[in-house]
Order: C-alpha cells, then structure tokens, then sequence
C-alpha cells in the first residue's frame, strides 16, 4: 500500500465523515422566490426574538405589523438563526413564503392548516386565523406607505443565480 499523496491527505482531513464538499462560491438563499417586507414594531416591555422558520403571522401578540400579510410566511435569513426585538424596536423584515405543500401548524394556535396565496378564492384558514388573532389580542395594521398604496406589502422576487449569471 502507497503512501497518500500531501493533497489526498489535506482533502480527507478537512472533510469530516459523512460531510459535503461545496462549491468555492456563497450559496444564495430563496434566490428566485418571492419576497415582501414589512415594519415590525415591538410594543412590549420584553425583548422578542424570532426564529428562522417559525410563521411569522403568529408570532408575539405585542409584536405589531401587518398580520395579513405575513400569512404563510417566514423570515428571508438562514436556517437556525433569529431576529430579535427589543422593547420599542421598529424594524424593516423580509419575509419569503414558506415551500413544498405550505401547510402551517402553527406555534400560537391560529392556524393549523394550508397557508399558500396560489388560490386567493379559497382561504377559509386565513380568515380563521384572522379572527383568533383578533380574540386572543394579538396587534395587527395594515401596511403604511411601505406597499403600493392599496394596503398591499411591497413585493419582489430575487433573481435566481442563473438570471445573475446572464
């Protein structure tokens, strides 16, 4: 048996076992997928912090924003991180919506069900949620001068790296 190689030995170890070898250049997130952003004021006296998957229409009662349009969303940022809220916070967030059947058990009790914007005429767990938000106190109002005037988020799509590319 040979001897390895100084490459061949430097390659194994920095792979650990079981590991990937990715390419040399940064990985986008949700490139190609359509985004919205909206102002996210914290109106409690403790400190908020949200995480990555969670959806964020259900989210702290005291955290006010345009509940309606968060529905079926999450924050564009990498998985296992957050964005924290402290009291008085106002901030900008990005939100992207969520993949694969868009199906929605959420962490507050409000919706538990199917949280796509494909079929805007079928929503009954949308105006569900709506109501139980409303009951439970959490803290909604319409978009501001972020949309397009009509209450609607400011909406975009990021290219994918095949469109930035040409």
């Amino acid at each position: 048996m040979s001897k390895p190689s100084h490459a061949e030995t430097r390659h194994k170890a920095i792979r650990p076992i079981g590991g990937y070898v990715l390419a040399d250049e940064p990985l986008e997130l949700n490139a190609g997928r359509p985004t919205s952003t909206i102002e996210v004021v914290n109106t409690g006296d403790r400190p908020v912090q949200v995480g990555s998957h969670f959806h964020f229409y259900e989210v702290n009662r005291y955290l006010e924003f345009d509940r309606d349009a968060a529905f079926g969303m999450r924050l564009d940022i990498p998985a296992t991180t957050a964005v924290r809220f402290e009291p008085g916070d106002r901030k900008t967030i990005a939100l992207v919506p969520f993949g694969g059947k868009q199906r929605v058990q959420g962490f507050n009790g409000l919706v538990d069900g199917w949280a796509g914007t494909g079929a805007p005429g079928y929503q009954p767990e949308r105006s569900e949620a709506a109501a139980r938000a409303a009951r439970r106190g959490f803290k909604s109002r319409p978009a501001t001068s972020e949309g397009d005037g009509t209450g609607t988020p400011a909406t975009s799509r990021k290219p994918s790296a095949k469109e930035r590319r040409g």
